[in-house]
């Protein structure tokens, strides 16, 4: 690796190597690497929430008012599309963190990638625009599954603070969530789409700052990969990756030349990869020869979770593309005389969850073993989705166009369901992951994860696309009672779950 890469770690130390003692409880009861991985959570969130609070408003907006033009079925699916590809590049993110940069350094990349594409979008071209939302899909593919995985490191399987560790963790990437859109909504409101991407670029590093510093105190944090490549092997497949990346983007660039490659096909084809990603993975790491017996028999059950996860997101994610137009269209932007921009909405969701992390996690370290099982936890986040859609069926009846207003409570009684879901879903969901996980597959199981926020997001990039042309009433009704099918299923499979999920409790 370069010097550079090199000079900004720290110097290695036997600390490294190991997990933190169990009697580390210097941040709130809990490590203090927590505090460094929790931080920079923030930063990142606020940088790319607060990106996305605008993005789609952005796309729809008129040229002459500095946005692109696009109808709102579009501009949502392109937003989905957006999204689509920055999970499905974090696959890549863990393969490189397990395979050759190891996870502190993944982190680090993938922070000034996010950094450089948000610096990017500030300037107001189109032509910018694309290339920064391609390095934020690059460097959020490196960062995400890993500083989960860093997490996960802080924690002994058998500590019963691990849920609410990751719960704590989950509040502070909601507390990002919830500051980002309020100044990147004003700013792009008040001054232009471009100056609330500028905002962004200042938060993530902002993030980078504080993870440099902070470092010392993280576990597991060794240079080298866990699963490290041979140097040769390696060598090879640096030179094989930037080959692939070059040769893509030249192909891309022959096909959208010739007229092949439209924005429409690229969604298209951004859905399939997601849909058939997550398939191969699983049979890959099924058939591994890596995969002992038991891990196997612990990725059966991973896979229901999985797809619950699937079920929930495409609800969450929706809360930045269709219930943000529906937001700027259709709802009132002012509370007891207090008139804010429709971004501000999404920072209702982040205030929740802020507000209900740790009320979560106090709860199950109150009860410690007697707390529902994961499996349970994420079947409810799954349900509390599908109420939050069928919620909006209430304010959207009879009605139709932008000629009526309904009242900010809806929105933010959708958000408050959300973000119960959420914290919910995701802290369960995550720390599972980390504890099923096999030992060869480490972050790239975490990845996997994140595959399902891909196909989730590739399902909504088509699902989006009838947004208008479909009663409101309808399009929320029908998509919310899709999620409480899929959380119900999971609550049928509960005894199966919970015997096949050791040591997950």
């Amino acid at each position: 690796m370069s010097r550079v890469a090199t000079d900004i770690e720290e110097p290695a130390d036997p600390e490294a190597y190991r997990p933190p003692p169990g009697d580390d409880h210097a941040f709130l009861g809990h490590p203090r690497g927590l505090a460094t991985l929790s931080g920079l959570e923030v930063w990142e969130r606020f940088s790319f929430l607060g990106m996305q609070a605008i993005l789609v408003l952005y796309f729809a907006d008129t040229v002459a008012n500095g946005g692109l033009g696009m109808d709102p079925g579009t501009a949502a699916s392109v937003s989905a599309a957006y999204g689509t590809m920055v999970y499905l590049v974090s696959v890549a993110g863990g393969w490189l963190a397990d395979r050759i940069l190891g996870s502190y350094r993944a982190v680090l990349w993938g922070g000034i990638l996010i950094a450089c594409g948000h610096y990017a979008m500030a300037v107001p071209t189109a032509a910018m625009t694309w290339a920064g939302l391609g390095l934020i899909s690059a460097g959020t593919g490196l960062l995400k599954p890993n500083v989960a995985t860093m997490v996960g490191k802080l924690y002994r399987t058998d500590d019963d603070r691990r849920d609410a560790g990751f719960a704590l963790y989950y509040m502070g990437i909601n507390i990002g969530a919830f500051a980002g859109p309020l100044v990147t909504g004003w700013l792009g409101e008040h001054q232009g789409w471009h100056w609330g991407f500028s905002a962004a670029a200042f938060g993530m590093t902002a993030g980078l700052v504080q993870y440099v510093v902070g470092r010392r105190h993280l576990a597991g944090r060794r240079h080298a990969a866990e699963s490290a490549l041979a140097p040769a092997a390696m060598r090879a497949a640096v030179w094989r990756i930037v080959g692939g990346l070059l040769a893509a983007a030249a192909l891309a660039g022959l096909l959208a030349g010739l007229g092949w490659l439209t924005m429409g096909r690229f969604v298209d084809l951004l859905t399939l990869v997601s849909v058939i990603a997550p398939v191969v993975y699983f049979a890959v790491m099924f058939r591994s020869p890596r995969v002992t017996a038991e891990e196997r028999g612990r990725l059966r059950p991973y896979v229901v979770l999985f797809l619950a996860s699937v079920a929930f997101n495409f609800i969450l994610f929706q809360a930045y593309s269709t219930m943000m137009l529906l937001a700027s269209t259709n709802a009132r932007t002012e509370i007891l005389g207090f008139h804010f921009p429709a971004g501000w909405y999404a920072s209702a969701l982040g205030a929740f969850e802020v507000a209900l992390a740790p009320v979560v996690a106090a709860l199950w370290v109150r009860m410690g073993c007697r707390q529902p099982h994961a499996s349970n936890k994420i079947a409810i986040g799954v349900l509390l989705g599908g109420l939050s859609f069928l919620l909006m069926a209430v304010p959207t009846s009879g009605h139709g166009g932008d000629a009526y207003r309904m009242a900010a409570w809806w929105i933010v009684g959708s958000y408050l369901l959300l973000g119960l879901g959420d914290v919910l879903l995701e802290t369960s969901g995550m720390s599972a992951t980390s504890k099923l996980a096999p030992k060869a597959f480490g972050s790239q199981t975490m990845a996997l994860w994140f595959l399902s926020l891909a196909l989730a997001n590739g399902i909504q990039a088509q699902v989006v696309k009838v947004y208008g042309q479909v009663s409101d009433p309808v399009y929320f009704g029908v998509n919310g009672s899709a999620a409480l099918a899929v959380g119900l299923a999971v609550i049928a499979l509960a005894p199966w779950l919970r015997r096949t999920m050791h040591p997950v409790h």
